[in-house]
């Protein structure tokens, strides 16, 4: 029988040692999703669906549904992401439609940092972005989901409801490839003290825990914004050069293809999608 391998081997570029194999599955096992049963399965997309609800833009048929979606909220199984939705619900339903209407604009359609288009924290300003658009809206269709005509395929509405549609796994998967970008809206509507934040929290507790990789690209994130290429592309007014806009201030996209900046939000300032 052959001994078992030193500890120092895995450093010496032999056979990884016992412990380093312990640490490695414990860390593929807590990333991979875990076995659901269909009725887990079952909850879990309707929780995506009622973030995706939530995350769309506060037109009249979503305040009209404001009490029905307060009802199944309340009705959800106890869990952190039901106990978010119920502070989030709780607040929607007395927040006057104009007000509403309002705060989303200008918490999702005037900040950067806090934007629904996932590509754009990956790939900022970049002809890679056109790509990831392009990727992602393949995946899509290979799943027999046509999405044109509506909103790009980053938009995180969009990404939600294809994972609930799919399911754990390949229907998640955008979703944990964009957790950093799903962190970073989070600090942005915890920091402006918005109620939204309760859905994005909702959301991540959904997904494997951040690393900390994760928590240092979203601080440089933070810090330096997504990335940016000046060659073929327009940039954003004056904040084109990987910069986020301050707080508050709106920053509407050049004349550059649709798939390169998000759409601007002009019609939603007026109440109208």
């Amino acid at each position: 029988m052959s001994p078992l391998p030193s500890p120092s081997a895995g450093r010496l570029g032999g056979p990884p040692s016992i412990p380093a194999l312990v640490r490695t599955r414990v860390r593929a096992a807590v990333r991979r999703p875990s076995r659901l049963t269909p009725e887990e399965t079952a909850g879990r997309a309707l929780i995506l669906r009622l973030v995706s609800l939530l995350l769309q833009y506060p037109d009249s048929e979503l305040i009209s549904a404001r009490t029905e979606l307060t009802t199944v909220v309340e009705a959800l199984p106890a869990s952190p992401a039901a106990e978010r939705l119920a502070r989030f619900t709780d607040w929607f339903a007395a927040q006057d439609p104009e007000a509403l209407e309002r705060h989303y604009v200008e918490m999702f359609d005037l900040r950067r940092k806090s934007s629904l288009y996932l590509t754009y924290y990956l790939h900022g300003d970049t002809r890679r972005r056109g790509m990831a658009l392009l990727t992602l809206n393949q995946r899509y269709k290979a799943a027999g989901w046509n999405t044109e005509g509506g909103e790009l395929p980053d938009h995180l509405p969009v990404v939600l409801e294809f994972a609930a549609l799919v399911g754990p796994g390949g229907g998640e998967a955008p979703l944990r490839q964009h957790r950093r970008g799903l962190e970073l809206i989070h600090q942005a509507l915890t920091d402006a003290d918005s109620s939204y934040r309760h859905v994005l929290a909702a959301l991540l507790t959904l997904l494997p825990p951040p690393t900390d990789a994760d928590r240092a690209a979203v601080a440089q994130l933070v810090a330096e914004g997504p990335p940016s290429e000046e060659v073929g592309l327009d940039p954003y007014g004056t904040y084109g050069d990987g910069e986020f806009a301050p707080p508050g201030t709106f920053v509407p996209p050049a004349a550059a293809p649709s798939t390169c900046v998000p759409p601007a939000p002009t019609s939603r300032t007026e109440g109208t999608r």
